[in-house]
């Protein structure tokens, strides 16, 4: 009897014993899964994951211009190079080609036909592009297959689009007391040699919704540096801090008129318009708190006077309704120390 009851604490006792690490072991991989589960986004809710604040549209003040980012300017250079793929790497409009191509459905974004009459940006079904009609028209080359449609990348003429029309909207959100400066679409130009040689002819191929295009860019780096070529940083970061350079060339305006309508044919007054409309806007923006020239004398005479080295009278004017003034009283009711006596009359109204 006392074998068979020892036998039966060391079971027992083996089985807590066995039990124990079990459970923890349990708990370690339920812990482990839900970590790993915490990385585990799908590529549509990465996509759908916001990257930029959007703008309000009660905004107190806004003024939206046009500008054309030409990529042969430097600060622009990292949106055309590579023209072809090379590994991961590609050029802006390669991005958005095969974007465009793919088609929402398949997880890309919809392009809209650009409006040769007005010029002017329209989001609507009846102007979205179909890929087919696309391809045909600009006569780039492409394969079916029973995949689908095949394009190689030398196919694609990224090579040719050397500048965007952006359009662009700075604005002062009262809600968060900011100013911001954001890009709402993005238009590839492509230039192309005429039969004859005379020279390119520009072709604004489409507009996208810079909104739709941002979540992508988000995972696209450029190089920004000709010294440092490890100098990186995505192409939504460069859209969104206003790293790209380019001249206005139309507002949105009552005429709806360019600013080369505006002046004329004359290129000097085209340049002094163009400037005019930049200064306007940096100049709301500097002064949107006040005029920082007032502002730092004014603190710089707080600070100042603090430390007793000088007085500050007070700017407020005197008002039209009193008047003040101080005369010597007699010497039977001059007040303790001599001290004048300060009075005040009031108008009647």
């Amino acid at each position: 009897m006392k074998k068979i009851f020892f036998l039966m604490l060391v079971v027992l006792f083996s089985q807590g014993m066995a039990a124990q690490p079990k459970a923890r072991r349990a708990e370690q991989q339920a812990a482990t899964a839900q970590k790993s589960n915490a990385n585990n986004m799908t590529v549509r809710a990465q996509i759908s994951f916001p990257t930029e604040q959007k703008m309000n549209e009660d905004v107190v003040w806004r003024r939206d211009v046009y500008r054309e980012i030409k990529l042969e300017d430097e600060a622009n250079s990292g949106l055309y190079y590579p023209t072809e793929p090379l590994g991961t790497q590609m050029n802006l409009f390669t991005y958005i080609f095969k974007l465009v191509m793919a088609g929402p459905r398949h997880g890309g974004i919809a392009a809209y036909a650009y409006d040769v009459n007005t010029g002017n940006e329209r989001f609507d079904e009846s102007v979205r592009i179909q890929p087919l009609k696309f391809l045909d028209d600009y006569h780039i080359f492409y394969e079916r297959t029973d995949r689908g449609v095949h394009i190689d990348d030398s196919d694609i003429p990224s090579a040719q689009v050397k500048s965007y029309y952006i359009k662009e909207s700075s604005y002062y959100d009262q809600n968060t007391a900011t100013f911001h400066t954001k890009v709402l679409a993005l238009c590839p130009v492509m230039y192309r040699e005429d039969d004859f040689g005379d020279g390119a002819t520009k072709y604004p191929l489409f507009w996208i919704r810079y909104d739709d295009l941002a979540p992508y860019l988000a995972k696209q780096t450029i190089m920004t540096s000709n010294l440092n070529n490890a100098a990186t940083m995505s192409l939504e970061d460069y859209f969104a801090t206003n790293s790209y350079r380019g001249k206005i060339y139309k507002t949105t305006n009552m005429l709806g008129k360019t600013l080369a309508q505006i002046a004329g044919g004359d290129s000097v007054k085209l340049t002094k318009e163009q400037l005019r409309i930049d200064k306007e806007i940096e100049a709301f923006e500097t002064h949107i708190w006040g005029d920082p020239a007032k502002r730092d004398s004014l603190d710089s005479i707080a600070k100042l006077s603090g430390k007793g080295k000088i007085k500050v009278k007070s700017t407020k004017p005197r008002s039209r309704r009193s008047s003040v003034r101080t005369k010597p009283l007699p010497s039977s009711s001059a007040t303790p120390g001599g001290q004048a006596r300060v009075t005040v009359r009031r108008q009647r109204h």
